[in-house]
């Protein structure tokens, strides 16, 4: 481990966030370019759930110069995570040790996966049955008049919502290896975190309990794979610490 005073750390820190506005950047002009592709793709489970019933429109000026922009960042925020996961991994691994950065450099690329487990989950479970439900709901021969604007804004968020809620196993995991959580304790608290869990999908999801336990069972997933995680690694590895701390220092296994 480098040893770095808090001026060094300032100062990694300004470089890896201009990297992360470069990245961000480049990724910006791509997805533009690509911004129909992007539009039309994100609009694709909105038009299968509207068939005949409705259509989709733009009621500004500029809403659709407005609408690919922001579909451009969100898109770029998505497609370019893997460069700027891989930034904030530069960021934390000069203050680890040898071994916690073979410990901890595979789940950066956990990281990156659960993320794009989330948008895949937003895009194809979340939002098809969100999107039928809704449009459903109460009096049925109404044409739906659904903003351009306001959808892909939405849409686009949810999708970056759902990679960072994903992220969930990872939290329990860093907990773990801080010292804060144990796999007995995550598994002792299930049933809080569970009803906790019930509650979140209520008020994120319509009023139907088929979209609602979409979300929670793999929130319930996440968390118990969170769970095991860290009765694989994060326990077994404090028992050879701590074992390892009273090899070296057999003192302080003795008490007077």
């Amino acid at each position: 481990m480098k040893e770095m005073t808090l001026t060094d750390h300032l100062r990694e820190l300004r470089t890896r966030l201009i990297w992360v506005a470069a990245i961000l950047f480049i990724a910006f002009g791509v997805c533009y370019n690509f911004g129909i592709e992007f539009q039309n793709a994100l609009l694709k489970p909105l038009k299968e759930a509207l068939g005949d019933s409705g259509q989709i429109m733009f009621t500004g000026l500029l809403d659709k110069v407005l609408t690919q922009f922001q579909l451009a960042f969100w898109s770029a925020l998505i497609t370019s995570s893997p460069f700027w996961f891989s930034q904030i991994w530069f960021f934390i691994k000069p203050g680890l040790y040898e071994k916690e950065v073979k410990i901890i450099r595979p789940f950066i690329f956990l990281s990156f996966i659960l993320f794009i487990a989330g948008v895949a989950f937003g895009y194809y479970i979340v939002f098809p049955f969100t999107f039928q439900t809704m449009l459903e709901f109460g009096v049925n021969d109404i044409e739906a008049m659904i903003s351009l604007k306001e959808y892909v804004v939405l849409t686009s968020k949810v999708l970056v919502f759902l990679g960072l809620l994903f992220q969930l196993p990872n939290v329990l995991l860093i907990a773990g290896f801080m010292g804060l959580v144990s796999g007995k304790q995550l598994l002792s608290w299930a049933r809080y975190v569970l009803t906790g869990f019930a509650v979140v999908s209520a008020l994120l999801t319509p009023p139907d309990p088929i979209t609602m336990m979409a979300l929670w069972v793999p929130l319930t997933a996440l968390y118990f794979f969170g769970t095991s995680l860290v009765f694989l690694f994060v326990d077994p590895w404090k028992k050879k610490k701590n074992k390892d701390l009273e090899t070296y220092n057999p003192d302080s296994s003795r008490s007077s």
